[in-house]
């Protein structure tokens, strides 16, 4: 069967889910591509609709084995037509736990039809300075094999005369889904002296919350500990000083710096 066109959906605060998911697309192969990015603050209030002739490559971050729950949110506003998907979670070298099933059953109760999946690699939000974890990932190694994922993809598409009786997609999770531990005091903050009020920041938060006034202002009960602004301030100014945060990223860097690579379902 023929597919087209191919629409990318995602939340990708620091960008590297929207990298692995364009890749996967170039493997698929369309010349009708188009995106619904769910990451700006802006996508918390809108619907979205997929049409059934499309075919949705759908992607989200690993925070601790979980999707993050404003990701969850915002995938609950779109609405599929048996619409077949691909599903994909990027985590950090550590593992990716219960969040590709938890992908696999949030498109399903939103009207899609999982035909494949994988976890792919991504530096990890705390990943700065002497903590560096999954540093530079997803890397020129991590895209040429989500290209090859994608080719894999289309090629069982093409093969296939209808999805209608396919059985449904396996992958890795357990039932109840574990438990998603909030860090309550994470959000970043900004050193005055270094900022130099450009608002890179603002412009990649998700959730909205950074505010410049006199200084730069963070909503720490708005704030999902993506690390967006960290890794976007071109100045080094907006750090991470909460301890328990500190020492995660230490663990992280110590405990899984041995390279993972990308799993796959079909």
């Amino acid at each position: 069967m023929k597919i087209d066109p191919v629409k990318l959906i995602y939340f990708s605060p620091t960008g590297t889910t929207k990298r692995i998911l364009e890749a996967i697309a170039r493997g698929v192969g369309t010349d009708n591509l188009s995106h619904i990015d769910l990451t700006p603050p802006v996508a918390r209030t809108r619907d979205y609709a997929v049409t059934r002739g499309e075919l949705a490559i759908i992607g989200a971050p690993v925070y601790a084995g979980r999707l993050p729950i404003e990701a969850v949110r915002r995938f609950r506003r779109l609405k599929g037509a048996d619409t077949l998907a691909i599903i994909v979670v990027v985590y950090g070298n550590r593992a990716f736990e219960d969040a590709l099933l938890e992908l696999r059953d949030l498109v399903r109760d939103q009207g899609f039809r999982p035909i494949a999946g994988a976890a792919f690699i991504g530096e990890h939000s705390f990943s700065c300075g002497a903590t560096l974890i999954a540093h530079g990932r997803p890397d020129g190694d991590d895209l040429t094999r989500a290209v090859d994922f994608g080719k894999s993809v289309g090629e069982k598409v093409a093969r296939a005369e209808s999805f209608a009786e396919a059985p449904e997609l396996c992958v890795p999770g357990k039932y109840p889904y574990k438990e998603l531990r909030l860090l309550l005091h994470s959000a970043p903050v900004t050193r005055d002296d270094l900022c130099t009020r450009c608002e890179a920041c603002i412009d990649v938060c998700p959730t909205g919350a950074l505010i410049l006034r006199q200084t730069l202002e963070t909503d720490s009960s708005s704030c999902i500990a993506c690390c967006a602004c960290v890794k976007t301030c071109p100045v080094e100014a907006r750090i991470v000083e909460d301890p328990e945060t500190r020492r995660i990223a230490e663990w992280l860097c110590a405990n899984f710096h041995e390279r993972k690579g990308p799993e796959t379902y079909l």
